[in-house]
């Protein structure tokens, strides 16, 4: 049994529901909607999102779930899926997790009106049965999700990026979800605030940890869907090659800089960069830094009883760091 198996199964039964819940969801009266929707569902990724917010809900509830759940998960999962449609119209890709994006098979005008309607789906969802609460706390992740991405295009014009800045921009770009997932798995099934900071705070290390291992991606050979040097390509400053930048001397700084800005379409010089990092320590800072977050994102469930949920927990906290794409 894979990984993500393991991960699913005290969840098989609530995932499957979830499922018929979320396809329900995107219905609409227009064909050519339903028909982009099929074909959204069909193909779907390891869904870690909704088991997330299964996850959470029955840890800190003791293996209790309720519609909320379902209306959760399936909001958080619509808005997920809009911002990767708006996504791949921004970054110009023609592929999503091996197959053809809503923008390559329908053009850009539809992609986003159709991410426009996963969008107000979401909401509505949310909306129409009074769930306020979850609401707040997904608007606040869509928010600090168009912010991480607009902060990362005005520094990558500039390449001033601090370790610091990084940090912000991760945490608003890719953490807010998976933070908003726990929060929301939590808030879905308990009132106690400080138990849902608290899985609020989880959700938000294991993303920074996610997505510092997606950053060490581009500095492997290993077939993970993306190219290697693709960041570097697109300017993207992320912590190995920030670290380097902080820690040589002025005239490889340099050298670097004018890599990045002038010669990012060069291969052999994108290759020298990837080196030059390797050899520098870059990728064993990184490392050290994802674990870090790893680590104290697992303390924060010493506070729960032992469970097949908290055990699940466990293991996708390890998988984050441990995959291989």
């Amino acid at each position: 049994m894979n990984v993500t198996s393991q991960i699913k199964q005290p969840i098989f039964d609530e995932m499957e529901l979830f499922e018929k819940k979320f396809y329900e969801s995107m219905t609409s009266n227009v064909a050519l909607l339903n028909r982009i929707t099929y074909y959204i569902v069909n193909r779907k990724g390891k869904q870690m999102r909704p088991m997330f917010v299964f996850l959470t809900a029955k840890m800190v509830s003791g293996g209790i779930i309720n519609e909320r759940t379902y209306r959760g998960a399936c909001v958080i999962e619509l808005i997920h899926t809009a911002t990767l449609v708006h996504d791949d119209v921004v970054d110009d890709s023609n592929r999503r997790r091996g197959f053809f994006s809503i923008n390559a098979l329908w053009k850009n005008k539809i992609a986003v009106l159709v991410g426009d309607y996963l969008l107000s789906k979401g909401l509505l969802l949310s909306i129409d049965n009074g769930d306020f609460d979850l609401l707040r706390i997904i608007s606040v992740a869509v928010r600090e999700m168009s912010e991480g991405e607009l902060l990362q295009i005005e520094k990558a014009r500039r390449l001033d990026i601090t370790e610091d800045v990084y940090y912000e921009i991760i945490r608003k770009k890719t953490a807010t979800l998976i933070a908003a997932c726990c929060a929301l798995g939590a808030k879905s099934v308990i009132e106690d605030e400080v138990q849902v900071e608290n899985m609020r705070k989880f959700g938000e290390l294991i993303g920074m940890a996610f997505q510092i291992k997606d950053d060490l991606f581009d500095y492997t050979d290993e077939a993970i869907g993306k190219p290697t040097g693709i960041d570097i390509k697109e300017q993207k400053m992320t912590l190995p090659l920030i670290h380097v930048l902080n820690t040589t001397t002025s005239k490889e700084k340099s050298w670097l800089i004018n890599s990045i800005k002038n010669h990012n379409k060069d291969k052999k010089r994108v290759k020298e960069v990837i080196a030059f990092v390797k050899n520098n320590n870059g990728l064993v800072y990184a490392e050290q830094k994802m674990v870090e977050f790893q680590q104290e994102a697992l303390l924060l469930l010493d506070n729960y009883p032992d469970s097949e949920f908290k055990d699940a927990l466990i293991l996708m906290v390890n998988y984050v760091i441990e995959r291989k794409k």
